[in-house]
Protein backbone atom coordinates (compact mmCIF):
# COMPACT_ATOMS: atom_id res chain seq x y z
CA UNK A 1 0.00 0.00 0.00
CA UNK A 2 1.66 3.42 -1.03
CA UNK A 3 2.69 6.09 1.46
CA UNK A 4 0.01 8.18 0.42
CA UNK A 5 -2.90 5.78 0.33
CA UNK A 6 -2.05 5.03 4.50
CA UNK A 7 -2.46 8.76 5.50
CA UNK A 8 -5.48 8.87 3.43
CA UNK A 9 -6.80 6.05 4.92
CA UNK A 10 -5.69 6.39 8.51
CA UNK A 11 -6.54 10.24 8.22
CA UNK A 12 -10.27 9.37 7.20
CA UNK A 13 -10.62 7.01 10.08
CA UNK A 14 -9.51 9.48 12.83
CA UNK A 15 -11.22 11.84 11.40
CA UNK A 16 -14.63 9.72 11.20
CA UNK A 17 -13.62 8.46 14.83
CA UNK A 18 -13.81 12.31 15.58
CA UNK A 19 -16.81 12.74 13.29
CA UNK A 20 -19.00 9.75 15.69
CA UNK A 21 -17.75 10.75 18.73
CA UNK A 22 -17.88 14.49 18.48
CA UNK A 23 -21.30 14.99 16.24
CA UNK A 24 -22.84 12.13 18.11
CA UNK A 25 -22.63 14.00 21.35
CA UNK A 26 -22.54 17.37 19.89
CA UNK A 27 -26.30 16.25 18.33
CA UNK A 28 -27.33 14.39 21.39
CA UNK A 29 -26.56 17.86 22.94
CA UNK A 30 -28.54 20.17 20.66
CA UNK A 31 -31.49 17.78 20.94
CA UNK A 32 -31.66 17.71 24.27
CA UNK A 33 -31.50 21.57 24.44
CA UNK A 34 -34.12 21.94 21.27
CA UNK A 35 -36.02 19.61 24.46
CA UNK A 36 -35.34 22.07 27.78
CA UNK A 37 -35.51 25.36 25.22
CA UNK A 38 -37.93 27.27 22.81
CA UNK A 39 -37.70 28.35 19.25
CA UNK A 40 -36.91 31.80 20.26
CA UNK A 41 -33.92 31.32 22.05
CA UNK A 42 -32.39 28.99 19.29
CA UNK A 43 -33.37 32.07 17.21
CA UNK A 44 -32.34 34.91 19.12
CA UNK A 45 -28.65 33.14 19.44
CA UNK A 46 -28.98 32.46 15.54
CA UNK A 47 -28.97 35.79 15.33
CA UNK A 48 -25.84 36.65 16.87
CA UNK A 49 -23.88 33.89 15.45
CA UNK A 50 -24.06 35.43 11.86
CA UNK A 51 -22.66 38.16 12.83
CA UNK A 52 -19.94 36.64 15.21
CA UNK A 53 -19.40 33.98 12.33
CA UNK A 54 -18.73 36.70 9.77
CA UNK A 55 -15.85 38.11 11.81
CA UNK A 56 -14.51 34.89 12.96
CA UNK A 57 -14.25 34.31 8.68
CA UNK A 58 -12.20 37.82 8.55
CA UNK A 59 -10.32 36.60 11.71
CA UNK A 60 -8.79 33.05 9.58
CA UNK A 61 -6.96 35.08 7.39
CA UNK A 62 -6.72 31.85 5.36
CA UNK A 63 -3.85 31.16 7.74
CA UNK A 64 -4.34 27.12 8.24
CA UNK A 65 -4.70 26.90 4.74
CA UNK A 66 -2.29 28.58 3.49
CA UNK A 67 0.94 26.64 5.63
CA UNK A 68 -0.94 23.29 4.21
CA UNK A 69 -1.07 24.28 0.76
CA UNK A 70 2.78 25.05 0.76
CA UNK A 71 4.78 22.60 0.08
CA UNK A 72 7.34 21.77 2.91
CA UNK A 73 10.78 22.57 1.18
CA UNK A 74 9.29 26.32 0.76
CA UNK A 75 8.18 26.33 4.16
CA UNK A 76 10.57 28.03 7.22
CA UNK A 77 9.94 28.19 11.07
CA UNK A 78 10.00 32.26 10.30
CA UNK A 79 6.49 31.36 8.31
CA UNK A 80 4.46 29.94 11.44
CA UNK A 81 5.79 32.32 13.86
CA UNK A 82 5.13 35.21 11.56
CA UNK A 83 1.60 33.77 10.67
CA UNK A 84 0.61 33.29 14.43
CA UNK A 85 1.40 36.65 15.67
CA UNK A 86 -0.38 38.53 12.92
CA UNK A 87 -3.33 36.33 13.53
CA UNK A 88 -3.19 37.32 17.13
CA UNK A 89 -2.79 40.98 16.41
CA UNK A 90 -5.69 40.71 14.06
CA UNK A 91 -8.12 38.76 16.58
CA UNK A 92 -7.85 41.57 19.26
CA UNK A 93 -8.79 44.19 16.35
CA UNK A 94 -11.39 42.19 15.47
CA UNK A 95 -12.48 41.44 18.67
CA UNK A 96 -12.58 45.22 19.72
CA UNK A 97 -14.65 45.77 16.35
CA UNK A 98 -17.55 42.43 17.69
CA UNK A 99 -17.55 44.32 21.10
CA UNK A 100 -17.58 47.87 20.43
CA UNK A 101 -19.53 48.20 16.81
CA UNK A 102 -21.02 44.43 15.60
CA UNK A 103 -22.98 44.21 18.54
CA UNK A 104 -24.75 47.77 18.96
CA UNK A 105 -25.61 47.16 15.42
CA UNK A 106 -26.88 43.71 15.38
CA UNK A 107 -28.94 45.19 18.37
CA UNK A 108 -30.95 47.51 16.45
CA UNK A 109 -30.89 45.67 13.15
CA UNK A 110 -33.01 42.76 14.42
CA UNK A 111 -34.34 44.78 17.26
CA UNK A 112 -33.37 42.61 20.20
CA UNK A 113 -31.51 44.57 22.70
CA UNK A 114 -29.93 41.81 24.35
CA UNK A 115 -27.67 41.03 21.30
CA UNK A 116 -25.68 43.75 23.02
CA UNK A 117 -24.69 41.04 25.85
CA UNK A 118 -24.69 38.03 23.37
CA UNK A 119 -22.30 38.89 21.15
CA UNK A 120 -19.01 39.87 22.98
CA UNK A 121 -19.47 36.58 24.84
CA UNK A 122 -19.61 34.56 21.53
CA UNK A 123 -16.92 36.55 20.09
CA UNK A 124 -14.25 35.22 22.95
CA UNK A 125 -13.64 32.40 20.18
CA UNK A 126 -12.21 35.10 17.96
CA UNK A 127 -9.50 35.73 20.08
CA UNK A 128 -8.64 31.86 20.54
CA UNK A 129 -9.28 31.15 16.71
CA UNK A 130 -5.60 31.99 15.10
CA UNK A 131 -3.99 30.24 18.07
CA UNK A 132 -5.81 26.83 17.13
CA UNK A 133 -5.02 27.69 13.68
CA UNK A 134 -1.76 27.67 13.54
CA UNK A 135 -1.04 24.58 16.02
CA UNK A 136 -4.04 23.20 13.69
CA UNK A 137 -2.26 23.19 10.42
CA UNK A 138 1.26 21.91 11.67
CA UNK A 139 -0.93 18.70 12.64
CA UNK A 140 -3.23 18.59 9.25
CA UNK A 141 0.31 19.63 7.28
CA UNK A 142 1.92 15.94 9.14
CA UNK A 143 -1.61 14.58 9.02
CA UNK A 144 -1.97 13.57 12.31
CA UNK A 145 -5.54 13.36 12.48
CA UNK A 146 -5.13 11.27 15.97
CA UNK A 147 -4.11 14.41 17.52
CA UNK A 148 -6.84 16.65 16.09
CA UNK A 149 -9.63 14.11 16.81
CA UNK A 150 -8.45 14.00 20.60
CA UNK A 151 -8.44 17.47 20.69
CA UNK A 152 -11.38 18.20 18.99
CA UNK A 153 -13.28 15.26 20.66
CA UNK A 154 -12.54 16.32 24.28
CA UNK A 155 -13.28 20.01 23.58
CA UNK A 156 -16.55 19.73 22.40
CA UNK A 157 -17.41 17.18 24.57
CA UNK A 158 -16.28 18.91 27.79
CA UNK A 159 -17.89 22.09 26.48
CA UNK A 160 -21.23 20.24 25.70
CA UNK A 161 -21.85 19.01 29.07
CA UNK A 162 -21.21 22.12 30.26
CA UNK A 163 -23.61 23.70 28.47
CA UNK A 164 -26.27 20.71 29.44
CA UNK A 165 -25.66 21.88 33.25
CA UNK A 166 -26.41 26.03 32.34
CA UNK A 167 -29.73 24.56 30.65
CA UNK A 168 -30.94 22.69 33.01
CA UNK A 169 -29.84 25.43 35.51
CA UNK A 170 -32.04 27.46 34.27
CA UNK A 171 -29.39 29.97 32.39
CA UNK A 172 -31.73 29.54 28.86
CA UNK A 173 -30.24 31.90 25.97
CA UNK A 174 -26.82 31.21 27.54
CA UNK A 175 -26.29 27.70 27.38
CA UNK A 176 -26.50 28.29 23.63
CA UNK A 177 -24.10 31.12 23.76
CA UNK A 178 -21.42 28.66 26.24
CA UNK A 179 -22.15 25.67 23.97
CA UNK A 180 -21.22 27.68 20.82
CA UNK A 181 -17.88 29.12 22.48
CA UNK A 182 -16.67 26.87 24.82
CA UNK A 183 -14.99 24.24 22.54
CA UNK A 184 -12.63 26.52 21.07
CA UNK A 185 -11.01 27.99 24.39
CA UNK A 186 -11.15 24.74 25.62
CA UNK A 187 -8.65 23.09 23.01
CA UNK A 188 -5.97 25.88 22.94
CA UNK A 189 -3.84 24.83 25.52
CA UNK A 190 -4.78 21.15 24.73
CA UNK A 191 -3.38 22.02 21.04
CA UNK A 192 -0.31 23.61 22.71
CA UNK A 193 0.24 20.46 23.83
CA UNK A 194 0.00 18.02 21.11
CA UNK A 195 2.42 19.83 18.81
CA UNK A 196 4.78 21.39 21.49
CA UNK A 197 5.65 24.49 19.42
CA UNK A 198 5.88 27.71 21.33
CA UNK A 199 5.80 31.06 19.21
CA UNK A 200 8.66 33.12 19.27
CA UNK A 201 9.05 36.79 18.44
CA UNK A 202 9.81 36.81 14.74
CA UNK A 203 8.51 38.73 11.86
CA UNK A 204 9.40 37.98 8.18
CA UNK A 205 8.00 40.37 5.80
CA UNK A 206 8.95 37.63 2.65
CA UNK A 207 7.40 34.70 5.02
CA UNK A 208 4.06 36.68 5.57
CA UNK A 209 4.02 37.82 1.61
CA UNK A 210 3.80 34.30 1.13
CA UNK A 211 1.05 33.12 3.66
CA UNK A 212 -0.90 35.97 3.51
CA UNK A 213 -0.73 36.43 -0.82
CA UNK A 214 -2.34 32.67 -0.44
CA UNK A 215 -4.46 33.32 2.35
CA UNK A 216 -6.13 36.55 0.64
CA UNK A 217 -7.81 34.67 -1.77
CA UNK A 218 -8.93 31.79 0.58
CA UNK A 219 -10.27 34.71 2.85
CA UNK A 220 -12.45 35.94 0.18
CA UNK A 221 -13.37 32.53 -1.00
CA UNK A 222 -14.88 31.69 2.60
CA UNK A 223 -16.12 35.08 3.24
CA UNK A 224 -18.66 34.07 0.40
CA UNK A 225 -19.46 30.60 1.75
CA UNK A 226 -20.46 32.15 4.56
CA UNK A 227 -22.24 34.86 3.70
CA UNK A 228 -24.13 31.97 1.35
CA UNK A 229 -24.40 29.73 3.93
CA UNK A 230 -26.11 32.17 6.75
CA UNK A 231 -27.59 34.93 4.77
CA UNK A 232 -30.66 32.41 5.36
CA UNK A 233 -30.38 33.33 8.49
CA UNK A 234 -29.69 36.77 8.08
CA UNK A 235 -32.77 37.22 5.94
CA UNK A 236 -35.06 35.24 8.22
CA UNK A 237 -34.15 37.00 11.29
CA UNK A 238 -35.09 40.57 9.72
CA UNK A 239 -38.16 39.52 7.69
CA UNK A 240 -39.58 37.23 9.89
CA UNK A 241 -39.45 36.68 13.86
CA UNK A 242 -37.31 35.25 16.31
CA UNK A 243 -39.57 32.02 16.45
CA UNK A 244 -39.35 31.26 12.49
CA UNK A 245 -35.68 31.62 12.86
CA UNK A 246 -35.26 29.04 15.53
CA UNK A 247 -37.34 26.95 14.36
CA UNK A 248 -35.32 27.08 10.69
CA UNK A 249 -32.18 26.79 12.86
CA UNK A 250 -33.98 23.54 14.04
CA UNK A 251 -34.48 22.22 10.83
CA UNK A 252 -30.87 23.07 10.02
CA UNK A 253 -29.30 21.84 13.05
CA UNK A 254 -30.69 18.06 12.16
CA UNK A 255 -29.55 18.29 8.38
CA UNK A 256 -26.73 20.14 8.18
CA UNK A 257 -24.39 19.02 11.19
CA UNK A 258 -24.53 15.45 9.50
CA UNK A 259 -23.40 17.64 5.83
CA UNK A 260 -21.12 20.31 7.58
CA UNK A 261 -18.88 17.86 9.79
CA UNK A 262 -18.57 14.81 7.04
CA UNK A 263 -17.67 18.26 4.57
CA UNK A 264 -15.19 19.01 7.57
CA UNK A 265 -13.37 15.36 8.22
CA UNK A 266 -13.49 14.48 4.11
CA UNK A 267 -11.84 18.04 3.15
CA UNK A 268 -9.31 18.03 6.22
CA UNK A 269 -7.89 14.43 5.61
CA UNK A 270 -8.22 15.80 1.26
CA UNK A 271 -6.86 18.87 1.18
CA UNK A 272 -3.35 18.55 2.45
CA UNK A 273 -3.35 15.39 0.15
CA UNK A 274 -4.86 17.18 -2.58
CA UNK A 275 -1.75 19.52 -2.39
CA UNK A 276 0.40 16.35 -2.38
CA UNK A 277 -1.24 15.35 -5.65
CA UNK A 278 -1.68 18.34 -7.18
CA UNK A 279 0.99 17.58 -10.05
CA UNK A 280 -0.67 14.36 -10.55
CA UNK A 281 -4.93 15.00 -12.47
CA UNK A 282 -5.75 11.23 -12.92
CA UNK A 283 -4.72 10.55 -9.03
CA UNK A 284 -7.09 13.63 -8.37
CA UNK A 285 -9.86 12.46 -9.81
CA UNK A 286 -10.15 9.18 -8.79
CA UNK A 287 -10.21 10.33 -5.40
CA UNK A 288 -12.52 12.88 -6.16
CA UNK A 289 -15.04 10.97 -7.26
CA UNK A 290 -14.20 8.04 -4.40
CA UNK A 291 -15.41 10.52 -1.97
CA UNK A 292 -17.96 11.55 -3.78
CA UNK A 293 -19.17 8.36 -3.70
CA UNK A 294 -18.38 7.42 -0.08
CA UNK A 295 -19.88 10.74 1.15
CA UNK A 296 -23.05 9.76 -0.60
CA UNK A 297 -23.11 6.40 0.89
CA UNK A 298 -22.76 7.72 4.30
CA UNK A 299 -25.25 10.36 4.56
CA UNK A 300 -28.06 9.67 2.11
CA UNK A 301 -29.66 7.61 4.92
CA UNK A 302 -29.74 9.71 7.46
CA UNK A 303 -31.59 12.08 5.27
CA UNK A 304 -33.92 9.31 4.08
CA UNK A 305 -35.04 9.04 7.63
CA UNK A 306 -35.68 12.91 7.97
CA UNK A 307 -37.47 13.10 4.90
CA UNK A 308 -39.87 10.27 5.26
CA UNK A 309 -40.44 9.81 9.11
CA UNK A 310 -40.00 13.71 10.54
CA UNK A 311 -43.64 13.39 11.03
CA UNK A 312 -44.36 10.00 13.12
CA UNK A 313 -40.66 10.21 14.80
CA UNK A 314 -39.17 13.73 14.93
CA UNK A 315 -42.05 15.89 16.14
CA UNK A 316 -43.30 13.80 18.80
CA UNK A 317 -39.87 13.49 20.33
CA UNK A 318 -39.40 17.22 20.36
CA UNK A 319 -42.81 18.46 21.03
CA UNK A 320 -45.67 20.64 18.92
CA UNK A 321 -43.25 23.35 19.31
CA UNK A 322 -40.94 22.58 16.75
CA UNK A 323 -43.98 21.92 14.17
CA UNK A 324 -43.13 24.60 11.88
CA UNK A 325 -39.54 23.40 11.26
CA UNK A 326 -41.06 19.80 9.63
CA UNK A 327 -41.45 21.31 5.92
CA UNK A 328 -38.03 22.88 5.66
CA UNK A 329 -36.14 19.84 7.25
CA UNK A 330 -37.38 17.55 4.84
CA UNK A 331 -36.42 20.11 1.79
CA UNK A 332 -33.03 20.97 3.63
CA UNK A 333 -32.47 16.92 3.56
CA UNK A 334 -33.25 16.28 -0.27
CA UNK A 335 -30.97 19.65 -0.24
CA UNK A 336 -27.86 18.00 1.15
CA UNK A 337 -28.28 14.49 -0.50
CA UNK A 338 -27.35 16.73 -3.60
CA UNK A 339 -24.23 18.34 -1.89
CA UNK A 340 -22.90 15.43 -1.16
CA UNK A 341 -22.05 15.44 -5.04
CA UNK A 342 -19.96 18.73 -5.14
CA UNK A 343 -19.17 18.17 -1.09
CA UNK A 344 -15.16 18.37 -1.51
CA UNK A 345 -14.82 20.74 -4.06
CA UNK A 346 -13.34 23.46 -2.45
CA UNK A 347 -10.93 21.10 -0.71
CA UNK A 348 -10.04 20.03 -4.68
CA UNK A 349 -9.46 23.72 -6.20
CA UNK A 350 -7.53 24.97 -3.13
CA UNK A 351 -5.49 22.37 -2.77
CA UNK A 352 -4.43 22.46 -6.70
CA UNK A 353 -3.05 25.68 -5.58
CA UNK A 354 -6.20 27.62 -7.72
CA UNK A 355 -7.53 30.05 -4.91
CA UNK A 356 -8.40 32.61 -7.48
CA UNK A 357 -10.83 30.17 -9.43
CA UNK A 358 -12.52 29.00 -6.42
CA UNK A 359 -13.23 32.62 -5.14
CA UNK A 360 -14.72 33.51 -8.39
CA UNK A 361 -17.33 30.23 -8.50
CA UNK A 362 -17.95 31.09 -4.88
CA UNK A 363 -19.01 35.14 -6.50
CA UNK A 364 -20.85 33.26 -9.00
CA UNK A 365 -23.25 31.42 -7.13
CA UNK A 366 -23.60 33.89 -4.63
CA UNK A 367 -25.07 35.88 -7.12
CA UNK A 368 -27.53 33.25 -8.39
CA UNK A 369 -28.40 32.47 -4.93
CA UNK A 370 -29.08 36.07 -2.76
CA UNK A 371 -32.18 36.89 -5.55
CA UNK A 372 -33.56 33.01 -5.05
CA UNK A 373 -33.48 33.10 -1.41
CA UNK A 374 -34.59 36.96 -1.06
CA UNK A 375 -38.19 36.10 -3.10
CA UNK A 376 -38.33 32.62 -1.05
CA UNK A 377 -38.63 33.77 1.86
CA UNK A 378 -40.61 37.20 1.23
CA UNK A 379 -43.38 34.63 -0.81
CA UNK A 380 -43.34 31.44 1.08
CA UNK A 381 -41.26 32.06 4.56
CA UNK A 382 -38.51 29.74 5.95
CA UNK A 383 -40.32 26.86 3.45
CA UNK A 384 -39.01 29.38 0.55
CA UNK A 385 -35.66 29.74 1.87
CA UNK A 386 -35.02 25.89 2.44
CA UNK A 387 -36.44 25.32 -1.42
CA UNK A 388 -33.73 28.29 -2.18
CA UNK A 389 -30.77 26.15 -0.58
CA UNK A 390 -31.98 23.14 -2.82
CA UNK A 391 -32.58 25.38 -6.20
CA UNK A 392 -28.58 26.23 -5.53
CA UNK A 393 -27.31 22.96 -4.56
CA UNK A 394 -28.55 21.93 -7.92
CA UNK A 395 -26.99 24.94 -9.68
CA UNK A 396 -23.87 23.96 -8.05
CA UNK A 397 -23.27 20.79 -9.35
CA UNK A 398 -23.85 22.36 -12.84
CA UNK A 399 -21.37 25.04 -11.89
CA UNK A 400 -19.08 22.36 -10.75
CA UNK A 401 -18.84 19.78 -14.16
CA UNK A 402 -18.48 22.93 -16.21
CA UNK A 403 -15.76 23.87 -14.01
CA UNK A 404 -14.32 20.36 -13.84
CA UNK A 405 -14.19 20.16 -17.92
CA UNK A 406 -13.45 23.84 -19.13
CA UNK A 407 -11.40 25.54 -16.40
CA UNK A 408 -9.70 22.28 -14.74
CA UNK A 409 -7.21 19.70 -15.96
CA UNK A 410 -9.29 16.71 -14.23
CA UNK A 411 -11.59 16.43 -17.64
CA UNK A 412 -14.39 14.36 -15.47
CA UNK A 413 -17.34 13.77 -17.82
CA UNK A 414 -21.43 13.75 -16.37
CA UNK A 415 -21.44 10.09 -16.87
CA UNK A 416 -18.37 9.98 -14.86
CA UNK A 417 -19.92 12.14 -12.34
CA UNK A 418 -22.86 10.45 -11.92
CA UNK A 419 -21.69 6.70 -12.37
CA UNK A 420 -20.04 7.90 -8.85
CA UNK A 421 -23.37 8.32 -7.20
CA UNK A 422 -25.83 6.06 -8.78
CA UNK A 423 -25.61 3.24 -5.96
CA UNK A 424 -25.88 5.73 -3.54
CA UNK A 425 -29.19 7.22 -5.33
CA UNK A 426 -30.59 3.80 -6.51
CA UNK A 427 -30.73 2.10 -2.71
CA UNK A 428 -31.90 5.90 -1.35
CA UNK A 429 -35.19 5.36 -3.87
CA UNK A 430 -35.14 1.64 -3.25
CA UNK A 431 -35.61 2.25 0.71
CA UNK A 432 -37.60 5.02 0.73
CA UNK A 433 -39.94 3.01 -1.49
CA UNK A 434 -40.17 -0.09 0.71
CA UNK A 435 -40.44 2.10 3.55
CA UNK A 436 -43.61 3.93 2.10
CA UNK A 437 -45.14 0.75 1.15
CA UNK A 438 -44.70 -1.12 5.02
CA UNK A 439 -46.31 2.11 6.44
CA UNK A 440 -49.17 2.80 3.64
CA UNK A 441 -49.83 -0.80 2.90
CA UNK A 442 -48.97 -3.46 5.48
CA UNK A 443 -49.35 -0.82 8.58
CA UNK A 444 -46.34 -1.45 10.04
CA UNK A 445 -45.07 0.98 13.08
CA UNK A 446 -42.96 4.01 11.79
CA UNK A 447 -40.36 2.87 13.89
CA UNK A 448 -40.12 -0.83 12.33
CA UNK A 449 -40.21 0.87 8.94
CA UNK A 450 -37.45 3.29 9.52
CA UNK A 451 -35.29 0.02 10.42
CA UNK A 452 -36.48 -1.42 7.27
CA UNK A 453 -35.49 2.01 5.51
CA UNK A 454 -31.86 1.51 6.46
CA UNK A 455 -31.99 -2.26 6.28
CA UNK A 456 -32.84 -1.88 2.82
CA UNK A 457 -30.53 0.53 1.97
CA UNK A 458 -27.73 -1.38 3.41
CA UNK A 459 -28.52 -4.23 1.53
CA UNK A 460 -28.15 -2.75 -1.67
CA UNK A 461 -25.22 -1.15 -1.08
CA UNK A 462 -23.83 -4.36 -0.14
CA UNK A 463 -24.76 -5.81 -3.13
CA UNK A 464 -23.77 -3.70 -5.71
CA UNK A 465 -20.25 -2.27 -3.70
CA UNK A 466 -19.56 -5.41 -1.23
CA UNK A 467 -16.49 -6.43 -2.72
CA UNK A 468 -14.76 -3.14 -3.11
CA UNK A 469 -16.17 -2.36 0.43
CA UNK A 470 -14.39 -5.65 1.77
CA UNK A 471 -11.23 -4.51 0.21
CA UNK A 472 -11.21 -1.10 1.76
CA UNK A 473 -11.64 -2.91 4.93
CA UNK A 474 -8.90 -5.28 4.39
CA UNK A 475 -6.64 -2.35 3.57
CA UNK A 476 -7.32 -0.85 6.73
CA UNK A 477 -6.44 -3.52 9.02
CA UNK A 478 -3.22 -4.16 6.65
CA UNK A 479 -2.52 -0.07 7.97
CA UNK A 480 -3.53 -0.90 11.53
CA UNK A 481 -0.64 -4.02 11.78
CA UNK A 482 1.63 -1.58 9.93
Amino acid sequence: MSKIKQQAISGILWNGLQLIVNQGSSFIIKLVLARVLFPEEFGVVGMAVVFTGLVQVFNDLGIGAALIQRKDEDLRPAHFHTAFWVGVGWAILMYLLVSFAVAPFAAVFYGEPILKSLIPVLGLGILSGPVNLVHKAQLTKKMNFKKIAIIDNTSNISAGILSLILAFAGAGVWSLVFNSVASIVIAMPLYFLATGWRPQWLFDRSAFKDVFGFGIYTTGTNITNYLMGNVDYLLIGKLLSAHALGAYTFAFILTDTFRSRLMAVMNTVLYPLYSKMQDNPASLKKYYLKTVEYNSIVIFPIMLFFIAFADSIILPAFGEKWVEALTPLKILSLSVMVHMMVNSNTALIRGMGRPGLEMKLQLVKAVIFLPLLYVGISLYGIVGAAAAILLNKVIAVVIALYTFNRLLSLKVSIMEFFNAVKYPWLASILAFSGANILVIYASVHHAFAAVALFGIYGLTIYKFLGVELKEQLTQVRQLKKI
